[in-house]
């Protein structure tokens, strides 16, 4: 008997990888735009004509994690997904300074969501692909929140993954795919444009047709309206209670990322009903 095949063990076991990989996740949210940052200052420095200077290691496994008060080493029992967090109250071992919150919400969230996703896919290279998806979105909808960055090193792999996976009709034709990929960088590159040339401000970065490009890919151009929808009303709906609650000045950009990942996870699971209710109402 296939244990896999039942969609409670798969799901159980899915919810279990999870909280591993939220917490992996965790170690890219923060570590992923420090390498970035780390590979431009030494591109500047090579155009300068300046020698790079020697940097110690610093990747998604070197160094080990550290707590970022006393700078105390995070040992294997000290880094349980959710576990660690609780048994430890939320504070450091070593100098009891607080431990952000986010850290267990990102792997709870990520195993809940893994769960579901297993639940709704089941079994199958869809199900194996929709948790890669989801976990790529978990990952962008963080990093963008902290520093308005969509990396190119999580965009153009899931694109490229997407088109792949689709060879064989995984969530749309590859006709669909292809376009989708297409057409959803396209679009917000064409609104970027006339917002500059209307404005003489950039509205988005280009993570963000990258990104629209990928879940273009995956799920087709065909799902591209509904995404751009949810995605803008959610976007101008917290913008404007932030702006309310004067919370975020005007002139201080909004990440977009967030909501796309949002709405593209939307669309993975309920696209084709949301769709065919949203032209109901036309």
């Amino acid at each position: 008997m296939n244990l896999l095949g039942d969609p409670a063990v798969f799901a159980a076991l899915c919810t279990l990888l999870g909280l591993f990989i939220g917490s992996f996740l965790n170690v890219v949210i923060h570590r992923l735009p420090v390498m970035m940052e780390r590979e431009w200052q030494a591109e500047a420095a090579s155009l300068r004509g300046e020698e790079p200077g020697e940097a110690p290691a610093f990747n998604l496994a070197t160094p080990r994690s550290r707590c970022p008060h006393c700078g105390h080493p995070i040992s294997a029992f000290e880094n349980i997904p959710v576990v660690s967090y609780l048994l430890l109250r939320g504070r450091c071992r070593h100098c009891s300074a607080p431990i952000g919150v986010r850290y267990p919400l990102v792997e709870i969230a990520c195993a809940a969501l893994s769960g579901f996703t297993a639940l709704h896919f089941g079994y199958s290279l869809a199900g194996a692909g929709a948790l890669v998806f989801l976990w790529a979105m978990i990952a962008l909808c963080f990093i963008d929140l902290d520093t308005q960055l969509l990396p190119d090193s999580i965009t153009l792999p899931l694109l490229w993954l997407g088109l792949l996976l689709n060879l064989d009709g995984t969530f749309t034709d590859i006709n669909g795919a292809v376009i989708g990929a297409a057409a959803g960088y396209l679009a917000l590159w064409s609104v970027f444009w006339l917002f500059k040339l209307a404005t003489g401000k950039e509205g988005m970065g280009y993570g963000d047709f990258k990104l629209l490009a990928a879940i273009g890919a995956w799920l087709g151009w065909q799902i591209l309206p509904l995404t751009i929808l949810l995605s803008s009303l959610v976007g101008a709906v917290v913008g404007i209670a932030l702006i309310v609650l004067r919370r975020h000045g005007r002139e201080i950009p909004i990440p977009f990322g967030p909501y796309l990942a949002a709405a593209g996870l939307l669309a993975l699971y309920w696209g084709k009903p949301l769709t065919e209710a949203y032209l109901g109402l036309l």
